[in-house]
């Protein structure tokens, strides 16, 4: 079987608003199952890929000072 996880998140994604996108996230970090750590992975893809240097940056240096 062949599963595209990027597409199937994508697509489970499409059409939320912002709210709907928060309650997605905050859902899948307080529930803390590993098996959602596909779909942060590419809600975070995604929001690298439409961020700026700056805004990378500060991404980095949140990360970082999280880590």
């Amino acid at each position: 079987m062949d599963l595209d996880i990027r597409r199937a998140v994508l697509h489970n994604l499409s059409g939320n608003n912002k709210q709907q996108l928060q309650d997605t996230v905050v859902d899948a970090i307080q529930d803390g199952q590993e098996k959602m750590l596909p779909g942060l992975g590419v809600i975070f893809e995604v929001l690298w890929n439409k961020s700026d240097n700056t805004f990378r940056d500060q991404m980095l240096t949140r990360l970082e000072q999280g880590i």
